[in-house]
């Protein structure tokens, strides 16, 4: 392993709750895939208050170790392991045996230019299908149009990402699953680049710890949350001005209906709709603002070239300046 350099390439950030009986396995698998790498790397595992013992098992592993005495969520194991990273990039991934971590190298290949590459899922291997995949969908469909942009898969755990981007956002990382949502629209919504590549994704070893109906809400609530942060416009204009179609059919219809005499519930609906969008201005005035006086690190996107330099022109070396 060679992680023995102060300031490696790459950390990879490992949370781990319970996962005793292939833990040492996706290890194994991680440290052969970097060895044969080029990269210089670390491993960081995050014992989120496992109470089967995995923490034992890496005391002979060159592997730094954060342990949290109770569980507090895969959101927490993964700030913590990312403020603790010395490498330019961080490696987020699981040890469940779903993610092809024998992949880690090419997904940080895949940097070059990027800010962010995750991991897009060509298959769903959760639990409850029925309802777990319809509801990632719409969730997926309504980040992608609150940021503008498509997302294949918006809440897939295997990504890699430049540290000194992520560093403004990991304080806005909830406890829970969303996390990994949290910071593709961290990066989405500051006009940072984020590049997918097709992963298979294997059925989990062990027991899941997702709960499809808690952290389906939490998913949408932080979807809305992150828009309302970076783009309150796409929220609050679109309901505005919905309402206010609907206070112009309502206001026909009394026109119609009452002989030219206007409904109190049409002039309140008129009133909300003028108040939400009023709202949207206020938001994202004060976004823009926010965001001016904060210094951005600059996308890996935007080159700068040396400009080209002066043709020697040899009649004009000598020319005197006109007076």
């Amino acid at each position: 392993m060679t992680a023995a350099r102060p300031h490696p390439d790459v950390s990879i950030i490992l949370p781990v709750f319970n996962e005793r009986e292939h833990l040492l396995a996706e290890l194994d698998r991680v440290e052969r895939a970097m060895d044969a790498s080029r990269y210089t790397y670390e491993i960081i595992v995050v014992d989120d208050g496992s109470t089967d013992g995995s923490a034992e098992l890496l005391r002979d592993r060159a592997v730094r170790l954060i342990r949290f005495e109770r569980n507090r969520g895969s959101g927490t194991a993964r700030r913590a392991g990312t403020q603790a990273a010395r490498g330019e990039v961080v490696v987020w991934t699981d040890v469940d045996m779903t993610y092809p971590n024998d992949r880690i190298p090419q997904l940080v290949d895949e940097l070059d230019g990027h800010d962010h590459v995750v991991g897009a899922r060509t298959s769903e291997q959760g639990t409850v299908k029925a309802l777990r995949v319809p509801a990632k969908y719409l969730i997926r469909k309504l980040a992608s149009y609150l940021v503008e942009t498509d997302i294949p898969d918006l809440n897939s755990g295997f990504r890699a990402f430049r540290r000194d981007v992520a560093m403004q956002y990991v304080h806005l990382l909830p406890t829970g699953f969303s996390c990994v949502t949290t910071m593709t629209m961290s990066f989405l919504g500051n006009g940072y680049t984020v590049h997918y590549i097709d992963i298979p994704y294997e059925k989990r070893a062990g027991r899941s710890k997702f709960h499809w109906w808690a952290d389906t809400k939490r998913y949408v609530t932080q979807v809305v949350r992150m828009t309302l942060s970076y783009n309150p416009l796409r929220v609050f204009l679109p309901l505005g001005f919905w309402l206010l179609f609907a206070g112009m059919v309502k206001l026909g219809f009394d026109w119609w209906q009452r002989d030219f005499q206007l409904a109190a519930n049409t002039l309140l609906i008129f009133f909300i709709g003028l108040n939400v969008i009023s709202i949207g201005l206020l938001a994202d005035l004060v976004v823009r603002v926010g965001s001016s006086a904060v210094a951005k690190v600059p996308s890996a996107s935007v080159r700068e070239f040396d400009p080209t330099p002066p043709v020697d022109v040899p009649h004009l070396r000598n020319r005197e300046p006109a007076p």
